[in-house]
């Protein structure tokens, strides 16, 4: 058995405002409120890498709770924009930290990263294989932004979450689900080379491409019946449920799922208004904001589930 004994988040310094981009494209602050519900968006610095923003969650994460990560047997960081490919992020945090004898490893996941870091982490302490497990989701998004997309480029932001991971008398981990629609990996990708790549048009280097239209809808159609669906495995009723925080990919997806779910958008923490579409770090930063305000308390059923990129979704029901 397994919960999460501390917390913590980073945004970067750095916040960019909607009226940045009347500048780059033909956009402006009314049109991209009313579509996404993005105001701000944190960026990082130049220099400032996923890594750093890792080790800065988790000195957030020490500070709040007082725990330690010295002894921490396993690393895992859940991104899309890392340092570089290899080495992988999370032997850089393993690095910068000063952590000996942990493992590390980087989860691929995009959106729904962190979940499916937090899923690992409790198979690793249930399975005896690991005592002190770090799950970090990380992102630079604004470093693979194109920003001549006009679609995409009013996205995205960075930040980072940090969560410790170890053994408990009582699980707190009620329910998990993941999935993915592979077939729909061409609606949401990352480019790496000049050139076609199994039909897929990568004419910019290294550069979020984005259907927007038919991720919202397989978001929409999908998501819902995932939350009913980890609902249900833990034995409870949607009543049950204190919050229920998705990915924040867009504000209009999460008042569609509200309205699906005829669930309160109140009890629908967000971070995309204030950090934009931070891919793995989204979730956790919108947790933060609800534990800073008091609103969530130990004890309470929490609902987390990311989606995106894949694509693919994760969620999982925690008691607080």
């Amino acid at each position: 058995m397994s919960k999460i004994t501390a917390f913590g988040t980073y945004a970067p310094e750095k916040i960019v405002d909607n009226h940045y981009f009347e500048e780059l494209i033909d956009t402006n602050d009314e049109w991209i409120v009313t579509r996404t519900g993005i105001k701000t968006r944190h960026v990082a610095q130049e220099g400032e890498l996923a890594s750093d923003l890792c080790v800065s969650a988790v000195e957030d994460m020490m500070a709040k709770s007082g725990k330690a990560v010295k002894d921490v047997d396993f690393i895992i960081v859940c991104t899309t924009s890392p340092d570089q490919t290899m080495p992988n992020t999370s032997s850089r945090v393993q690095d910068k930290m000063g952590i000996e004898n942990a493992g590390c490893n980087d989860i691929y996941a995009a959106c729904a990263g962190f979940v499916y870091g937090l899923q690992i982490a409790h198979g690793f302490i249930n399975a005896g294989v690991y005592k002190k497990v770090l799950v970090i989701g990380a992102e630079t998004l604004s470093r693979i932004t194109d920003f001549k997309d006009r679609t995409s480029c009013i996205l995205f932001g960075d930040g980072a979450g940090a969560a410790l991971i170890e053994p408990s008398e009582e699980e707190h981990f009620l329910s998990f689900n993941s999935g993915t629609d592979g077939h729909m990996g061409h609606e949401l990708y990352l480019t790496r080379e000049n050139r076609i790549i199994n039909g897929l048009d990568s004419d910019t280097t290294g550069k979020i491409i984005q259907n927007g239209k038919a991720v919202f809808k397989w978001a929409v159609g999908n998501i819902p019946i995932k939350i009913r669906d980890l609902i249900s495995k833990a034995n409870l009723e949607l009543k049950d449920i204190d919050f229920i925080i998705p990915h924040s990919a867009n504000l209009r997806i999460l008042e569609a799922i509200s309205r699906d779910l005829k669930y309160p958008m109140e009890k629908i923490p967000e971070s995309v208004t204030d950090h934009g579409n931070t891919s793995s770090a989204s979730i956790p930063l919108a947790l933060e904001k609800e534990i800073a305000s008091g609103k969530i308390k130990p004890g309470m059923t929490v609902l987390m589930i990311g989606f995106g990129g894949g694509l693919t979704f994760a969620g999982t029901i925690v008691k607080w």
